[in-house]
């Protein structure tokens, strides 16, 4: 399954916990700035699984992860068939 990281670079401070936290080091520290003069994170999603443990560390909010659903098919089953006539019980 696959996830996808937003970063709200603004919201940012790069403090560096979600790129410690990222089991799969899909996270880096970038080398420009946010209009607040911090150098937040950002992500290239290449190998993230969507775990969101980023999204848990990140004390500012700034991060989301979305994760693709497995779409499973299943056969339709056939209808049951339904008798018409009603048992009474007895027999005759």
């Amino acid at each position: 399954m696959a996830g996808k990281i937003i970063i709200d670079a603004e919201r940012c401070k790069g403090c560096g916990l979600c790129v410690m936290a990222c089991p799969r080091g899909c996270i880096t520290i970038s080398s420009k700035s946010n209009s607040m003069g911090y150098f937040p994170a950002e992500t290239s999603n290449a190998t993230c699984s969507g775990c969101a443990m980023c999204a848990l560390m990140c004390p500012d909010v700034a991060i989301k992860v979305y994760r693709e659903r497995a779409v499973t098919v299943e056969a339709e089953k056939p209808a049951k068939s339904v008798s018409s006539k009603k048992d009474t019980g007895v027999s005759g």
